[in-house]
């Protein structure tokens, strides 16, 4: 583990360290991010030490086709440290965000990058841990903190850490299969999208409204509309809200 003072971003550091060769498991912790990126590019930051911004390497040996349900993995191993810490209406929204009770308080991005020892996933997280109201970035943000859970930075990370490790685990003992490794069915206990109806704001500006019925062998959200189901990939939609 790399714990530095500041940085643009860690995934960006670990993408780097990969290419150099490092090994599986490399964690890189910035107390500070100063250009944290997102799903679409997105960028965000957060005040000095009142987040958990990191990123961790890893080098999955199963399919291609698998890699996908690498970010859910992440959100089921962020949702279930969440509740050990007592944050019990931590939920999922597919595709990448966890919510406390129907507010995002995480973010997530997985991203493929290709080094000389073969492809590897650099997993990126940031946490909002003690941000105040006036201190969140937007009206549909918040904290740990501010919904009434105060944790340690520390053990939140080993907590977070310690659960990505076990989901990661089964589902690579499992050559990647979601439902084998009880990983599809662990997701769909979490996410609140699903059983929901869903708005899907898609990048060529269509707009894709029904029920989010269930996740794909993929990965992707299955909506079933008036015509019948549509799978989305997470980076086919720009939003996913509810209602119509």
């Amino acid at each position: 583990m790399e714990v530095v003072d500041a940085a643009p971003s860690t995934n960006a550091l670990v993408a780097e360290r990969a290419r150099g060769g490092a090994a599986e498991g490399l964690v890189v912790v910035a107390e500070h991010q100063t250009a944290g990126r997102g799903r679409l590019d997105r960028t965000w930051t957060t005040p000095d030490r009142s987040a958990l911004t990191f990123s961790v390497l890893l080098r999955p040996d199963v399919p291609a086709e698998s890699w996908p349900w690498l970010p859910l993995l992440t959100g089921v191993a962020v949702v279930r440290s969440l509740r050990d810490s007592g944050a019990t209406t931590a939920q999922l929204k597919w595709p990448n965000d966890v919510l406390l009770s129907t507010r995002k308080t995480a973010g997530l991005l997985v991203e493929r990058v290709d080094t000389p020892g073969g492809p590897a996933a650099v997993v990126g997280i940031g946490l909002n841990v003690s941000l105040t109201a006036a201190e969140l970035p937007v009206e549909s943000a918040t904290s740990l903190w501010h919904e009434g859970t105060t944790v340690d930075r520390t053990d939140q990370l080993a907590g977070v850490l310690s659960r990505l490790w076990e989901e990661y685990d089964a589902w690579r003992a499992a050559d990647g299969d979601a439902d084998r490794s009880g990983l599809a069915a662990a997701y769909a206990g979490l996410c609140s999208t699903l059983g929901r109806d869903v708005r899907v704001d898609l990048p060529t500006g269509e707009v894709l409204v029904g029920e989010a019925v269930r996740i794909a062998a993929g990965g992707g959200l299955v909506v079933r509309t008036g015509t019948g189901e549509t799978t989305v990939g997470a980076g086919d939609v720009v939003h996913v809200r509810p209602g119509g």
